[in-house]
């Protein structure tokens, strides 16, 4: 684990992991904007069809639950990514009460959306089936409500956040809060693990955000930016961009 973990002497003088090494960080940013570069490069180089027009009727993409909790999560990841990598950086202030405020903003937010999910939604408009596996070698083929790359994003941030939430729930019960005075129950050699992958899963949101932001305001993919704030896309986008039997496989929301 040499070069990704940092590691320390307990008071037994035995070296215990510390948990993640923060110079990656470099190296992530690094590699995220190298991503984006070669996208560029490689989709500027293509012959690129009109785009759709967004006139003519609307058909739901996002209900304005789904909205809401987008936009409330977006909020809570990015300050927990604020006040959790900028000091890290030398940017020093009083980070940590907002950092577990967001931390539980996230745990709610999160909870919400699995609640709702199971029990008001279909999960299977995000499962990966075979015919998506054909979507990158089919020029023809066109996903259902959601493509390959979007269900990928969609299964990345969903296993980074259940692992950042877990991991600083941890971290949340050894410091002092309102609402209880710290513990020493975990031992420092399992606390550092919980360092470590609540680093390591830190680190992983970074670059899919910045992935996620990337595509997000490419000029091809607006609609999609603009159907997470107001909710629809065009009928003509959908035609471009979708097949509309499989969408309305996907998900009973297939309205104008």
């Amino acid at each position: 684990m040499e070069g990704i973990a940092t590691f320390k002497k307990d008071v037994w003088g035995r070296e215990v992991l510390l948990g993640v090494s923060w110079d990656l960080l470099w190296v992530v940013v690094a590699l995220s904007f190298a991503a984006i570069a070669l996208h560029a490069i490689v989709v500027a180089t293509r012959t690129r069809p009109p785009r759709p027009s967004s006139a003519g009727p609307r058909v739901v993409r996002h209900r304005t639950v789904d909205r809401v909790f987008h936009w409330g999560m977006a909020a809570s990841v990015l300050a927990l990514l604020a006040t959790g990598v900028l000091p890290i950086v030398g940017i020093d202030f009083p980070w940590l009460v907002v950092h577990w405020w967001a931390g539980l903003a996230l745990t709610a937010v999160v909870l919400f959306h699995i609640v709702q999910s199971t029990l008001w939604r279909r999960l299977r408009s995000m499962w990966v089936y075979s015919e998506d596996l054909r979507e990158p070698f089919d020029a023809n083929k066109k996903p259902g409500k959601y493509s390959l790359a979007q269900k990928a994003m969609h299964a990345a941030v969903t296993v980074l956040t259940l692992l950042v939430v877990a991991t600083g729930l941890v971290m949340f019960a050894m410091i002092d809060t309102p609402f209880w005075d710290r513990s020493n129950a975990i031992a420092e050699n399992v606390l550092g693990w919980v360092f470590f992958l609540h680093g390591l899963s830190t680190l992983g949101l970074i670059a899919v955000i910045a992935l996620h932001v990337y595509f997000a305001i490419r000029p091809e993919k607006r609609f999609y930016t603009r159907s997470m704030i107001s909710g629809w896309i065009s009928e003509d986008e959908l035609k471009s961009s979708h097949d509309r039997v499989r969408w309305a496989t996907d998900d009973n929301t297939l309205e104008s």
